[in-house]
């Protein structure tokens, strides 16, 4: 409830019962005013739809399937970490698991997560090779934002000609 200025809300006689007193019309209309006018303010439903990059991620899942000569590359990459698979949709199998936790792509002396992932990309493109896999049909960010550790590995694997950058 709003609180009311009880001294605004004294009416006189005349003001009450419309009579010509020109000074009480007046204070009348300003009371008026200032407590039953509001001014009017249009607001839109809700922004534009944006689509959630999780959301986007699953239908784009839906038109690209991987294969095994063509897989589709998947990358996750957490707040401290990156992890790369290669996917066979169709018989469901991770052909290549890659992430800057293991031991052989760490090594002595430890490196950054940003080396790392680098390290990942060039380990793909070994497994690529080995597998006789020439082209990767899409890449799967999983709705992650391009930051260091994913450029790094986009740029390791670009370097094969595996993406187009």
């Amino acid at each position: 409830m709003a609180l009311v200025n009880v001294a605004a809300l004294r009416f006189t006689f005349s003001a009450l019962f419309r009579s010509r007193s020109a000074a009480s019309d007046f204070q009348v209309l300003q009371i008026r005013r200032s407590f039953f006018m509001k001014p009017v303010v249009m607001r839109a439903r809700q922004p534009a739809r944006t689509e959630n990059a999780k959301t986007l991620n699953r239908r784009m899942q839906k038109k690209y399937n991987g294969t095994p000569t063509k897989p589709r590359l998947s990358v996750f990459c957490s707040d401290k970490q990156l992890y790369a698979m290669l996917v066979d949709d169709q018989n469901k199998k991770c052909l290549f698991y890659g992430s800057t936790l293991q031991k052989s792509i760490r090594q002595d002396p430890h490196c950054s997560t940003v080396e790392a992932a680098k390290r990942v990309g060039e380990e793909l493109i070994k497994a690529c090779n080995d597998l006789n896999i020439g082209e990767i049909l899409s890449y799967d960010r999983n709705g992650f934002a391009t930051g260091e550790r994913i450029q790094a590995l986009e740029i390791a694997i670009a370097e094969y000609g595996f993406l187009s950058r």
